[in-house]
């Protein structure tokens, strides 16, 4: 009997699944419980393998909904992740904010004791700071645990266990201090809400796999400890299936387009192979681990139409969501959306029928735009030239001419929107692969098991170490997962 495998990805307004038999399910997400949803998913029949991309980690983020964390850092470190660098998010906008610090400053502890920038003892470590009444985690980062991690290791050793405690030298063992204790702090942050919910998983298959960042699949284990490496968890899977479809296609050279319910995701390929970034930004914060290079931005069907003050028509990045989502889903929603646009606009044949929704009320969402004082096709046009701006930040911004290009599209709304696009940008093709709506699942059925590990390497002027350097790191993975193992440098 054929194992049943199935690929589940969990979007802000449909939860998808995809069966290594073919079959395809989409049904409404249930954000309040997400779990709930990939249940339903998995129908009666049941399943031995579960692949899943999720958005617990990111939803966790945006909305502030982590733990309680107690950053234990170096004498007079303590204030890195509110110093930050130079840089402003706005740097024309004065009333621009870098997003408050996860760690509350009474929650900042500091302990005695150095390393040198070379990784050698300069003061042994002092005694351990007491952690706070309430604290739901730990995040240490010290000094240069990148180059040599006793410290946090004896630290961790003296702390009590009744908290998780997340060390940077296993969570980002990269040097830059404040990327580095950022990300230590979000990982921290991140693991009650997900480990909550991915032990749930675990009670719906006989084995659960999550898709990472970087578009490959991790056991549960190492995901509930690891949670900051989910942050692009959905996403990724869809760019792995994209990149396979623009090879299939002739074109190795592309951007894959992702438009759901709530974002759209682009990223671009090349020679087959998505783009890696060794740092992604989500929701403001620097995340120093390794990933596909995907940009998101508040552009989806359910992306809602507004005046601002002055008039002019804006779409997203607000999102109606799954609950109650666009006006002419018929389940309470007021204002008008990009669904309810392209109903209007024919995009969408009336008789249509959504998983879970039966058909779209027309008039409905007409009766909405009309009360906004828009036209459908205006708020296609604003978020068709959001989308634009998307493509080319993934193209154009980074040398590399979209004449050349294929997109991809899919995800609900991404065929829609995606000729549009490519017009203005005079891109070579249009890709819209067999299961469009479905695809990041599909993606992350078919993805590949795979660990990503890093290393600072701390003498580049020195290149008779670069050998030994990427030998004992491809060691380090080796010994964790059997198969190809791959390397690269990471430099400028």
């Amino acid at each position: 009997m054929t194992d049943r495998r199935l690929g589940v990805d969990t979007g802000g307004t449909f939860t998808d699944a995809v069966a290594n038999d073919g079959s395809v399910v989409k049904i409404p997400s249930t954000p309040s419980d997400p779990a709930a949803a990939v249940a339903a998913s998995l129908g009666e029949s049941p399943v031995d393998v579960l692949a899943h991309g999720t958005t617990v980690a990111t939803n966790s983020l945006v909305e502030r909904r982590g733990a309680r964390v107690s950053l234990i850092t170096n004498e007079g470190m303590a204030d890195v992740i509110e110093i930050g660098r130079q840089d402003r998010p706005s740097l024309y906008d004065h009333f621009a904010d870098r997003p408050t610090p996860l760690v509350e400053r009474s929650d900042r502890l500091e302990i005695s004791g150095r390393l040198d920038a070379r990784g050698n003892e300069v003061n042994p470590l002092g005694k351990p700071p007491v952690i706070p009444a309430g604290t739901e985690g730990i995040a240490v980062c010290l000094l240069h645990a990148d180059l040599n991690a006793a410290h946090e290791q004896e630290l961790e050793r003296r702390l009590a266990k009744r908290l998780p405690v997340s060390l940077s030298s296993d969570v980002a063992p990269e040097f830059r201090e404040f990327e580095r204790t950022v990300t230590t702090v979000l990982n921290a942050y991140l693991r009650p809400p997900c480990e909550e919910y991915l032990s749930r998983l675990g009670d719906l298959a006989e084995t659960a796999l999550v898709m990472t960042s970087a578009g490959g699949l991790v056991p549960l284990d190492f995901s509930t400890a690891r949670p900051a490496t989910l942050l692009l968890s959905g996403p990724a899977g869809g760019v792995r299936a994209g990149a396979a479809a623009a090879r299939a296609a002739g074109y190795p050279d592309a951007v894959t387009f992702d438009m759901g319910g709530t974002s759209t995701d682009v990223c671009l390929v090349l020679g087959g192979e998505p783009a890696p970034a060794a740092q992604r930004s989500v929701a403001g914060f620097p995340v120093r681990l390794p990933s596909l290079d995907i940009h998101t931005i508040g552009a989806g069907g359910g992306s809602i139409a507004h005046l601002d003050p002055g008039g002019a028509l804006h779409v997203g990045p607000r999102s109606a969501g799954a609950q109650p989502g666009p006006v002419s889903y018929g389940l309470g929603g007021t204002e008008p959306t990009v669904t309810d646009a392209d109903l209007v606009a024919g995009r969408i044949p009336p008789s249509a029928t959504f998983p879970g929704l039966g058909t779209l009320d027309l008039a409905a969402a007409r009766a909405a735009l009309e009360r906004l004082g828009v036209s459908a096709a205006d708020v296609i046009d604003v978020i068709d030239a959001a989308m634009v701006q998307a493509v080319r930040a993934v193209s154009v911004e980074q040398g590399i001419d979209p004449t050349s290009l294929a997109l991809v599209a899919f995800g609900g709304g991404g065929p829609l929107h995606a000729c549009a696009i490519a017009d203005a940008l005079d891109m070579a093709a249009v890709i819209v692969p067999p299961r469009a709506g479905v695809l990041s699942a599909a993606g992350i059925l078919t993805a590949p098991r795979q660990l990503d590990v890093v290393s600072s390497w701390p003498t580049p002027l020195d290149h008779s170490d670069l050998g030994a350097a990427l030998r004992k790191l491809a060691e380090s993975a080796s010994s964790e997962l059997t198969g190809e193992v791959t390397t690269a440098v990471d430099c400028r």
